[in-house]
C-alpha cells in the first residue's frame, strides 16, 4: 500500500494520540542532540511528516521558527487548534514530502525528520524527499533523522518501510554533510 493522504487523515482521525505507536509525550532525546547545535533556539525548523507532535510546542516554546509539513490536513487541523494562537507564526505546508516544496518555504537551519521518510519506498520519492533536503537546508544547518534500522520493523501503521542505515543516510546526503552522531 502507498502512503496517502487518506490513510493518514483516517488514522489521525480515529485514533488518540496518545494510542498512536509512535507517540512521544518526551522530547528529551531530540533536545539533547540539539543542545549540540549552537543557537538553536534561534534556528528556522523544517519538520517533515510532523503529525501531531508535541516536539512543536516545545520548539515553539524555545522561540524557534517552524515550518510544518504533513500530508495528512487532519494532523495539521490538530496542530493548528492544540497551538492556538501561535499557529499564524508558523508556515504550514501539506503536501506529499517526496514531491518538490515550494518557494514558500524558507531556507531551513534544522530538519528533523521523526516519522516519515522510512514510509518512502519508491525510489524516486526517496530521490524526491532528499533534493528537498539538499535545496532547502542552508549551508552550516543540521539534519536529525529518527529512522528504523536495517533490523527494525518491516512496517508501520500498516505500510512498508525503507530501513535506513547509517551508511545509506550518509550515502544520500552525500559530502555537504557531515555524521555528528548517531545511536540506537
Amino acid at each position: 500500500m502507498k502512503s496517502n493522504s487518506e490513510h493518514w487523515n483516517r488514522i489521525f482521525h480515529d485514533t488518540e494520540e496518545a494510542q498512536l505507536g509512535w507517540y512521544e509525550s518526551d522530547t528529551a532525546q531530540t533536545l539533547r542532540l540539539l543542545d549540540r547545535v549552537p543557537d538553536w533556539k534561534n534556528s528556522t525548523f523544517f519538520l517533515p511528516g510532523v503529525g501531531t507532535s508535541v516536539l512543536v510546542d516545545v520548539l515553539l516554546d524555545a522561540g524557534a521558527r517552524l515550518v510544518l509539513n504533513d500530508i495528512s490536513q487532519e494532523a495539521l487541523d490538530h496542530d493548528r487548534e492544540r497551538i492556538g494562537d501561535q499557529a499564524d507564526a508558523i508556515e504550514w505546508v501539506c503536501q506529499d514530502i517526496a514531491q518538490p516544496l515550494g518557494s514558500n518555504v524558507p531556507p531551513i537551519d534544522i530538519w528533523i525528520d521523526r516519522a516519515v521518510l522510512h514510509f518512502l519506498t519508491d525510489e524516486d520519492d526517496i530521490l524526491g524527499y532528499f533534493k528537498n533536503v539538499l535545496s532547502k537546508v542552508k549551508t552550516g544547518g543540521h539534519v536529525l533523522f529518527g529512522e528504523f534500522p536495517p533490523h527494525g520493523s518491516a512496517t508501520c501503521a500498516g505500510l512498508d518501510l525503507h530501513r535506513y542505515s547509517i551508511e545509506e543516510l550518509s550515502e544520500r546526503l552525500g559530502s555537504v554533510f557531515r555524521l555528528v552522531e548517531h545511536f540506537e
